[in-house]
């Protein structure tokens, strides 16, 4: 038996009562951004739930091009009607000064307009794709789905990571194996304002680090340089071309590109800048 086979019989449980908690909603608007998460959310919406499952994408420069159109092939794929919509959070300038709670706004905005759409749509619930690992890390992005009532199933039913990854995979979803995405602004340091400028600038980068055949990696931003950070596994391979990554960085717009020496993984950037991690009890 596959690790992924057992990670599925030790979770049946747990994609049972996802399933019977979405089944007594009736419907429901997904906040779909075409990550692991969401798009297993949507499946299984589209499953228990047939038409009555809607998928929401918002677009701001916040959103790579490339997600978005993964979005829109993805919401084909499931069969599922696909709504998209822009969103503003660039104009406020709670969300534009970059503290460590810019996800709150973000989200904030994202849950409005899914709140917009679901009274349009009489649907009567919203879905995001917080899994129960998120619990672990700093996601003040949850907070305003709380406060606006917004379901999370996989988080409810106990799903964590490894578990959506494994179940996504046995349902032939595309994004099983899909590297963890964040927004772009997450590549700029708290407290470096966030701009359409600078967003575009970082997405150019990695746009073109990703033609080179690096799949799981951050440019962050800082200033005129650009820091490359690039998973574990991939690390000799950018190595090898650091040249062309070195090319391609400063093509975007970056005088100075920089490879870190430490892998890439979730949550360094708040870890450089001290931010608390949730205390589970």
């Amino acid at each position: 038996m596959s690790s992924l086979e057992e990670v599925r019989r030790a979770s049946e449980d747990k994609l049972r009562q996802m399933k019977s908690s979405l089944s007594g909603l009736g419907g429901a608007v997904v906040a779909f951004s075409a990550g692991v998460d969401s798009t297993f959310v949507l499946a299984v919406a589209r499953e228990v739930l047939g038409d009555g499952a809607v998928a929401l994408t918002a677009h701001s420069p916040s959103v790579p091009q490339a997600e978005r159109e993964d979005a829109r092939a993805l919401a084909r794929r499931l069969g599922a009607r696909h709504l998209e919509v822009t969103s503003h959070e660039l104009d406020d300038p709670r969300y534009a000064a970059n503290g460590t709670d810019r996800c709150f706004w973000c989200k904030s905005e994202l849950y409005r307009l899914c709140e917009e759409a679901a009274r349009r749509e009489q649907l009567p619930a919203v879905l995001d794709g917080f899994n129960a690992d998120d619990r672990r890390d700093h996601r003040p992005g949850h907070r305003a789905a709380e406060e606006r009532e917004v379901r999370s199933p996989l988080a409810e039913a106990g799903l964590t990571k490894d578990e959506v990854r494994a179940w996504s995979e046995a349902y032939g979803l595309p994004t099983w194996d899909k590297p963890q995405m964040a927004c772009l602004a997450s590549r700029l340091p708290y407290g470096t304002a966030v701009t359409a400028e600078r967003l575009s600038q970082v997405e150019r980068a990695e746009a073109a680090l990703r033609a080179l055949g690096l799949r799981s990696f951050r440019v962050r931003f800082h200033g005129e340089i650009g820091r490359v950070e690039v998973a574990a596994d991939e690390q000799e391979h950018a190595f090898a071309r650091r040249a062309e990554l070195a090319r391609a960085v400063r093509e975007a717009g970056f005088k100075l590109a920089v490879l870190d020496l430490e892998p890439f993984r979730s949550g360094r950037m708040n870890e450089l800048a001290g931010v608390a991690l949730p205390v589970l009890g």
